[in-house]
């Protein structure tokens, strides 16, 4: 697949979106930079915002095949993996699959399962695939989790710990609509006279993965790879973190940075680039110190200090 292709299909496959999602064309695009990346995206925002919606509307554009699994305190890891069960015809152990065997994985309210259960997702996420007992079964990729997580609930919940975060590419905020977008939310309901909306698929599997491959090729100067390192490297030492961003920081503003260039139709990475996907791709990789966090300072606003501060190369 040739890369100015990339960037007909993603809009196109965007445009069919919005016909759904009101007004949140960065969100769809932070989902759709994640696919081209074969990577993660975590939904922190609250209740009612269309999370949900776009990620099972994201599978019907894409041509993928979608599953929901909502998250509960009771909720086992062979709910999520399958087990292996008793075929009494032959007396032999069948593999019941579980939900994760798909290619996109909407794991709602995530924090609310016990971390044996979301621990479950680990392996998949990152090695695409699925041990039990002892066997191991291969996720047909394309295999993408979106996930979220409520910010304002925190009872009978279990955070996830840094290792499962870091496993996710981005993490991103829906945010409210505004006065006149909420009035359009409303007359396409009246309009559609039911709750989902009609949407067709733009592209397969097949094509996303030509995707996928094809971004791997978009160049990155010495000068953008150091321009990222740089930002990463200025978490560890900022005063306002008690944990800096891991190396897979970089290599996610490096990855997400081919990704964007190719949905812009261009064939090498720029440092905007890297700025402009650096705090969904960073916020959940670092923890706020303390004081700041007592003093209520979010980590998006000592993130965006730490980019301001780095200086941009010029890239000819």
């Amino acid at each position: 697949m040739k890369l100015e292709e990339i960037k007909v299909r993603c809009d196109d496959l965007m445009d069919e979106l919005e016909t759904a999602i009101v007004g949140k064309r960065t969100v769809l695009e932070n989902v759709v930079l994640c696919a081209l990346c074969n990577g993660h995206l975590l939904f922190e925002d609250y209740p009612g915002l269309a999370k949900t919606m776009i990620a099972s509307s994201f599978a019907r554009v894409s041509g993928c095949q979608f599953n929901r699994v909502q998250f509960t305190p009771d909720l086992l890891p062979a709910d999520i993996t399958g087990t292996y069960i008793l075929d009494r015809r032959t007396s032999e152990f069948s593999l019941r699959k579980g939900p994760i065997f798909t290619n996109v994985l909407m794991a709602d309210e995530i924090n609310r399962a016990p971390p044996k259960t979301q621990s479950a997702l680990l392996e998949a996420m990152q090695e695409k695939q699925v041990t039990l007992e002892g066997e191991t079964h291969q996720i047909k990729e394309p295999f993408i989790v979106l996930a979220t997580q409520n910010p304002i609930e925190y009872e009978g919940t279990y955070p996830l710990p840094e290792a499962q975060l870091d496993r996710f590419l981005m993490r991103t905020r829906v945010g409210y609509p505004t006065k006149d977008q909420e009035m359009d939310i409303l007359r396409r309901r009246r309009r559609r006279m039911q709750e989902k909306a009609d949407l067709k698929a733009r592209i397969d599997p097949e094509i996303l993965l030509a995707m996928q491959r094809t971004i791997e090729g978009v160049h990155v100067d010495d000068s953008v790879d150091d321009y990222a390192v740089s930002i990463v490297i200025a978490t560890r030492s900022n005063p306002n973190l008690e944990l800096g961003a891991s190396p897979r920081g970089s290599l996610a503003l490096m990855r997400l940075g081919q990704a964007r260039a190719a949905l812009n139709g261009r064939d090498y990475v720029l440092p905007d680039d890297v700025k402009a996907i650096s705090i969904p791709a960073l916020s959940h990789r670092v923890i706020l110190a303390p004081d700041p966090w007592m003093r209520g300072v979010l980590v998006e606003s000592v993130l965006e200090d730490i980019i301001g501060k780095v200086p941009v190369p010029k890239v000819d």
